[in-house]
């Protein structure tokens, strides 16, 4: 049994957003958390010469956020297939 394409349109999308929801949550823990909440704890550990704290704050949140955009396309591509929206 196929779905119609309002229910496939419909579950694309909670698919989506369940997707981008996930992600806007590792991004805050990632940029906000690691690198202004937990900068004092973190500071105390060394990573390529800098604290870790720092190194979040200024390198890692971008580090981080690319991480999650590759990650968001590549799941979106097989969310495309999976309802064959796919391009060719």
């Amino acid at each position: 049994m196929s779905l119609s394409k309002e229910d496939a349109a419909r579950a694309y999308w909670k698919e989506n957003l369940r997707l981008m929801l996930i992600l806007l949550t590792i991004w805050f823990v990632v940029s906000f958390g690691a690198g202004i909440l937990f900068v004092d704890l973190l500071n105390h550990i060394q990573f390529f010469g800098f604290p870790l704290g720092f190194w979040f704050a200024q390198q890692g949140s971008i580090y981080g956020f690319l991480l999650l955009i590759l990650v968001y396309v590549l799941r979106m591509n097989t969310l495309d297939r999976k309802y064959d929206l796919h391009e060719e």
